[in-house]
């Protein structure tokens, strides 16, 4: 017999060196984790690299490595660790999931595992945070600039007069070294006070205070009196009440659902921006927080941040008194506290050929006698927006000038109390916004504005914009810089804000529709998962706090001028014609809409691989068609986007779009199969050539193809319905006599049924018979065993003393045998010794007697007892 052949393996090769024997990191290629840990021990900072030499992203991140190894050998240890070999320690202790793994150790703080881009800038800037947790400052200029970064900061303060430290600062040294080990971004700073004098500037008077400083909410100070002093609740109560005006968002390449997880939450605002995390400044950065600031800064006054207003210098330039001036007369003709809400109303055009706009302010006022008091302008009841957008509709002819430069103001009185009246003002807009932007400018840069009434009352100085564009006709006093401070308070599309670097992922914004001759790598892009939309800040314009604001503020508005940007398939160039016509975003609207044939459209996408197979079928019905007044296109939509209307979650789609009614698309029913002759069909159906263009005699003949073609397809299908349906027949008989038998074969299964259920349950009795009688037997042979057991005794007794017997016997014979040599000599001795044998026989005779009985009497009980069995 052949015996199967053992398997052969060849033993793993031995490791050699990952890194370069010049480099400053030590490489372990063994996985010597043993003496890993003890250097350690001699180092203040230490950084671990586990590697698998196969892995790729291993070898990648090892010149990023040695890169900052070469800045920072001097302050900190760098070790390499072979983790994948299978004799080293490293493999039979440590079991990660993926490869290369960073660890860093402070002290005997640990490990503290980065996870961020393996890009030597964001690795140098990890490990200096981790060198020096904390941020010493001793002077109001490094408060302010501590207060002013983006980055939430948690500040102590600490006398150094005791030694070696004060109480509580190595707990809160160990709090930062926590903040980095729970979040690798590194987004709270923590900083120490030396000074009593800065630490009375955020109102510190206590060493081993602890305060957060908060942008736009209050900042707080750690409740000692409620929390424990510990590290772990400083970084605690730090992470869960830090403000987060603005976010990194940095995907590690893998599958992931940190996009989707925070495009759930609401619309997002991604700015994409080249970032350095080694330089000492970022100005565009510090411009895009600056309108992250005023953004979410929702009470509109600078007392949002009290500790940063009086340590700002005040050598900035002086304000204009003029423009306060103005600024109060205009506010005293507008005034913000006489209605509660408004809403924003866009007249339709006046003429086909104009490009203006009646942008109207819809506000809501309460009953004339009363007066409220300054309060923030709440949000508008429902009902009450509905009865005025009704009235305001009903008097619409009130505003009948084209083009306006003034602002013109009408009151309509309230549907259901006659003490109300809603009031509306208007003024022509251009539709292009910057043009929008530009008019606000030249109307509102005097306070010398016009306004014509017209209405019964005249209460124009009542009248206030809407609630979210009030800044664009009603310059705010207290608000400099900017007019979108607040704006997220103030609206129902609040965004996110989201910071990428554009080094690492400017993928993504190409994926989002940047373009690829971007050398500046600055890009903005908003998206509203929820509407299934996004829109692109124009690429010409820079990248500044002004161009932001403006394409936030676009955003934000109830009417917003934003176009949806669609995603386009880059332009295809072929030297031949095609017969099929590839459509993409961007030739969507002049082959399907503009042009004057019909349009047959095919929905497709490249895995579709039922929509591949209708290739011929569609090239066969161009050829067909005449190309004078049909066009047989198709659009891949998994690289197009179209307008929502003619989205499709079905593929193959197609839709089919008339010359003469564009607009009235005809989509191919779905329970018909997709063939030559239904789609000429559906096509002749909804379709109609001009009567002005007489056909000609190759028409004719196409078309006389055409209906023989399809007649003899008819004539085919009718032949293989007929054939279909005697097939039928036949598979219908033999199903009747399948069933028949089947219903007699469960008939006689249900009379074997029961028949098994009798034959059960006699079985059933029976058992329970037999379990009674092996009770019983059982129970008598527990009897019959201890019987024997005492028969058993018994035995044993009887042999101890017949034992005993034979003994006795032979020291008798002994003792006669001596009699008959002493007998001659001593005759009186004789007589003597007969009576004693005489009696000795007696007496053996009479236990002889009695064992003889005793043996009978125990047989006969034995011989009884089984007879009683």
């Amino acid at each position: 017999s052949c015996s199967r052949a053992k398997d052969v393996t060849m033993p793993a090769k031995l490791p050699v060196n990952f890194f370069s024997t010049r480099s400053p990191v030590i490489d372990l290629f063994r996985g010597q984790l043993d003496y890993a840990e003890h250097l350690r021990q001699d180092s203040e900072i230490v950084l671990y690299f586990f590697y698998a030499p196969w892995c790729g992203q291993s070898i990648a991140a090892r010149e990023e490595i040695e890169h900052v190894a070469s800045r920072l050998s001097d302050q900190v240890l760098f070790v390499a660790v072979n983790c994948w070999w299978n004799q080293g320690k490293c493999r039979k202790q440590k079991h990660f999931f993926y490869f290369p793994v960073i660890h860093l150790y402070h002290r005997s703080f640990g490990p503290i595992e980065y996870k961020g881009p393996m890009s030597a800038v964001y690795i140098e800037k990890f490990v200096r945070r981790v060198m020096t947790p904390l941020l010493y400052i001793s002077s109001r200029s490094k408060l302010l600039d501590f207060l002013s970064n983006y980055e939430p900061g948690v500040l102590g303060y600490f006398e150094f007069n005791a030694s070696p430290q004060p109480p509580g600062y190595l707990t809160f040294f160990t709090s930062a070294l926590h903040s980095l080990k729970k979040d690798y971004l590194g987004t709270i700073r923590f900083g120490v006070i030396t000074d009593k004098r800065v630490a009375e500037e955020i109102s510190l008077v206590h060493s081993g205070s602890v305060y957060l400083h908060r942008h736009v909410n209050t900042s707080l100070i750690y409740p000692n009196d409620i929390m424990n002093f510990t590290a772990e609740n400083i970084c605690k109560w730090a992470l869960e009440n830090r403000e987060m005006l603005i976010r990194w968002l940095r995907p590690h390449g893998g599958k992931s659902l940190l996009l989707n997880n925070e495009l759930k939450k609401g619309p997002a605002l991604l700015i994409f921006i080249p970032y350095n995390p080694l330089a000492e400044i970022h100005p565009l950065l510090d411009e895009i927080t600056k309108v992250a600031l005023e953004y979410h800064n929702c009470n509109k006054s600078q007392a949002a941040e009290p500790d940063l207003q009086h340590l700002r210098d005040s050598d900035s330039p002086a304000f204009d008194s003029s423009v306060p001036d103005a600024h109060m007369k205009l506010s005293e003709t507008f005034s913000i506290t006489k209605y509660p809400c408004c809403n924003t109303v866009v007249l339709p055009q006046w003429h086909s050929i104009s490009r203006t706009h009646n942008v109207c302010e819809l506000c809501i006022n309460q009953t004339l006698g009363v007066k409220p008091n300054k309060v923030h302008v709440p949000h508008c009841n429902f009902l009450e927006i509905e009865a005025a957008l009704d009235s305001f509709y009903l008097q619409e002819r009130t505003f009948f000038q084209v083009i306006s430069n003034t602002i013109e103001c009408s009151n309509f009185l309230s549907f259901y109390s006659p003490f109300s009246y809603y009031t509306a003002c208007c003024r022509t807009v251009n539709r292009h916004f910057l043009s929008f932007i530009s008019s606000e400018k030249t109307i509102f840069q005097t306070p010398k504005v016009a306004f014509s009434s017209h209405g019964k009352k005249d209460n124009t100085q009542h009248s206030i914009p809407h609630i979210e564009d009030r800044n664009w006709f009603i310059p705010d006093l207290h608000i400099s810089g900017t007019n979108i401070t607040g704006l997220s308070c103030r609206t129902n599309k609040t965004l996110n804000l989201y910071l990428l670097d554009s080094n690492l992922f400017w993928i993504y914004a190409e994926r989002l529709g940047a373009s690829r001759s971007n050398h500046l790598k600055e890009f903005a892009a908003i998206v509203d998962l929820k509407e299934e939309v996004h829109y692109v800040l124009d690429q010409n314009q820079s990248l500044v706090g002004s161009t932001l604001e403006n394409f936030i503020k676009n955003f934000s508005i109830l009417y917003s001028p934003l176009k949806r940007h669609l995603v386009d398939d880059p332009p295809l160039h072929f030297h031949e014609q095609r017969v099929i016509t590839e459509v993409t975003t961007h030739t969507f609207h002049d082959i399907v809409f503009l042009s004057e044939k019909n349009v047959l459209l095919l929905y497709y996408a490249q895995w579709c691989g039922f929509c591949a197979s209708l290739n011929h079928i569609f090239i066969q019905l161009a050829r067909l068609l005449p190309p004078d007044n049909f066009t047989v296109a198709r659009i891949d939509i998994t690289r197009n986007d179209l307008p929502w209307e003619f989205m499709t979650d079905r593929l193959p789609t197609v839709l089919f779009f008339p010359h003469q009614r564009k607009e009235h698309s005809v989509k191919f029913p779905e329970d018909f199969s997709v063939n030559l002759p239904n789609l000429l069909k559906f096509i002749l159906h909804h379709s109609s050539l001009s009567s002005s263009e007489p056909c000609t005699k190759e028409c004719l003949h196409k078309e006389a193809v055409l209906q023989q073609g399809h007649i003899s397809h008819l004539e085919r299908e009718i032949q293989k319905l007929r054939s279909e349906i005697s097939a039928l027949h036949q598979a219908h008989n033999q199903l009747e006599a399948q069933l028949f038998e089947a219903r007699r074969e469960e008939h006689r299964l249900q009379q074997q049924k029961h028949t098994l259920e009798k034959q059960h349950k006699t079985l059933q009795l029976h058992s329970e018979q037999l379990q009674a009688t092996y009770d019983q037997k059982n129970q008598e042979l527990l009897e019959m065993a201890e019987k024997l057991q005492e028969l058993a005794d018994a035995s044993e007794n009887l042999l101890k003393e017949n034992t005993l017997l034979r003994i006795l016997v032979a020291s008798r014979e002994g003792k006669l045998q001596s009699k008959d040599e002493t007998k001659e000599s001593l005759q009186s001795d004789q007589i003597l010794s007969e009576d004693n044998d005489v009696s000795v026989s007696t007496a053996i005779a009479t236990s002889d007697e009695k064992r003889i009985d005793n043996i009978d009497t125990i047989e006969t009980e034995h011989s009884s007892g089984n007879r009683t069995e």
